[in-house]
């Protein structure tokens, strides 16, 4: 509202027409037309019964109207095919976009011909977006620990979103948490007590476990003032903090490599991982072409050795050869953008 407000006239609408709105929303929907989809679940720590199975675009108008705001959505987004939209408009090598912040998702161009689901009429352009709703991955060759398990078994949605819950921003503090707790209790990691804090759900977050991260002072005094301060741990020795940036680093490499892997396997299937090399079949999505991956996210955006491990980790698993033409790039706000820009399109073409 007060972004309207805000508005210049020369942004107004004409007499009786509403605004045209992108609605960007991060959660798995069943999306029955460009501007209607009704929530299959909640992710991310988000639990509202009543909201489950409802049309989220209905719901947002019935708000709209209580606030007399003259709006209507002209287009119900997922936020990762948002991302994609927004870089696309810039650079036609986006292929893939991938959220990484407080919780993660995926999504590419895939061939219409390649997707064994789609049954109705294939689209001019012979390409179509995959939403994967990546975050509810699940594989025995996922390397969870204990302190997954326990994660998943109290968190709101057990037994869901399992590849989310080992990479993105809204859990990786708590593991760092639960790993701790459990060297306090038993190595007395922090004295004879342990810290009453430690006990406590997510109030180690991701962020707080960035600065540790980065500190690079001789005495490591921003550990000390994050265990202070989130912990209630008042004094450490220097070889305690060490062991602490340890642990935050071993957590955020095997985020960051795990999602990695996610990209490269999204490179594999649709024929940009050096497949074309020796299999001519795959090569229709453009052999030899630049492929740029978008990232948008709090967590890519804002912990640098997250961002570092998960860019070596793609080259690492590409090759030398085929990782000079693949980039990962920040779409910063990418997915509210494209949005936009698809709603704009659409009114654009429902319009003339």
């Amino acid at each position: 509202m007060r972004f309207v407000e805000s508005e210049g006239e020369n942004y107004h609408p004409k007499p009786g027409r509403d605004r045209e709105l992108g609605f960007t929303f991060s959660f798995p929907v069943k999306q029955t037309s460009i501007n209607s989809g009704y929530l299959i679940k909640w992710t991310k720590g988000f639990a509202i019964p009543d909201g489950v199975g409802k049309d989220v675009v209905q719901a947002l108008h019935d708000a709209m109207k209580r606030r007399g705001l003259a709006m209507r959505v002209t287009a119900l987004v997922n936020d990762t095919v948002g991302a994609l939209a927004g870089a696309r408009y810039w650079n036609e090598d986006v292929m893939v976009a991938v959220i990484l912040g407080t919780g993660t998702n995926a999504c590419y161009v895939e061939r219409a011909e390649a997707i064994t689901k789609y049954h109705g009429e294939s689209p001019r352009s012979g390409s179509m977006v995959i939403n994967m709703e990546w975050g509810n991955f699940w594989s025995s060759h996922l390397p969870r620990t204990i302190y997954d398990e326990d994660l998943d078994a109290e968190s709101l949605n057990p037994g869901e979103q399992g590849f989310e819950k080992m990479v993105s921003g809204m859990y990786l503090g708590d593991i760092v948490r639960r790993v701790l707790l459990k060297m306090a209790e038993d190595s007395f990691l922090f004295g004879t007590e342990v810290p009453a804090n430690l006990y406590k759900p997510n109030i180690l977050r991701t962020p707080d476990i960035s600065k540790m991260h980065q500190d690079e002072s001789a005495d490591l005094r921003e550990v000390a003032k994050v265990l202070k301060s989130i912990l209630g741990v008042s004094s450490t020795p220097l070889k305690v903090r060490m062991l602490v940036v340890e642990l935050c680093d071993l957590v955020a490499e095997r985020g960051a490599r795990l999602a990695a892997a996610g990209i490269v396997g999204i490179l594999k299937k649709i024929g940009r991982d050096g497949s074309c090399l020796s299999n001519r079949s795959k090569c229709d999505q453009g052999e030899g072409r630049h492929t740029t991956i978008a990232m948008d996210g709090g967590l890519y955006e804002h912990y640098p050795k997250f961002r570092k491990y998960l860019q070596e980790t793609v080259a690492h698993l590409l090759g030398e050869e085929i990782a000079a033409n693949v980039s990962v790039e920040l779409s910063k706000d990418g997915s509210g953008i494209g949005a936009a820009l698809l709603a704009a399109s659409h009114s654009q073409y429902v319009n003339t």
